[in-house]
Parts: structure tokens; C-alpha cells; sequence
């Protein structure tokens, strides 16, 4: 799906990127990043449609999706951690 498509079905959804993101526990910037790209993996599509069609048919998709208790994922071995220098005595 084009980003372009992906961004017309939050529009039936009437939920903006932000909301969205949050929603489903993905960070905004990755799905940002699809921008770039021009497409939107089919997981993220498959959300959003199922997103549209439960708000078009009068279905309360934030209270069902926040039910699943979504975690966000949180890269690991990333960053400036502090790492312990081997000992010269040894």
C-alpha cells in the first residue's frame, strides 16, 4: 500500500499519525520513515484498513485495541551505555 493510500484510510478513520501511532505502540518517526520509502508495510496497512472499516461501521476501535494492552518495543544494545573497562591488574 502507498503512503498515500495508507494516509487516506486515517482519514476515513478520522485519526490523525499521531493518534495512530500511539494507538498501536509504534513510534511516529518509523512510521514517518515510510514517507520516504512510498510505502507502508503490510502489517501497518492492514491495521489502518481494519481501523477505517470498524470506525465506518460504527465500531469502537480505540477501546478494543487498547484492550490488547499493547507494549512498545524498546531497541536494545542502542546507545551510550556505560561499559565496564576490563581490569589491568588481572
Amino acid at each position: 500500500m502507498t503512503f498515500i493510500d495508507f494516509k487516506k484510510l486515517l482519514l476515513d478513520a478520522e485519526i490523525t499519525l499521531p493518534k495512530f501511532s500511539k494507538l498501536i505502540k509504534v513510534s511516529e518517526k518509523n512510521i514517518q520513515a515510510y514517507k520516504q520509502k512510498g510505502e507502508v508495510p503490510n502489517a501497518i496497512a492492514a491495521v489502518a484498513k481494519c481501523i477505517a472499516v470498524m470506525h465506518t461501521a460504527g465500531i469502537d476501535y480505540k477501546t478494543e485495541i487498547e484492550s490488547l494492552a499493547l507494549e512498545p518495543k524498546r531497541k536494545k544494545g542502542v546507545g551510550f551505555a556505560k561499559k565496564e573497562k576490563p581490569n589491568k591488574s588481572e
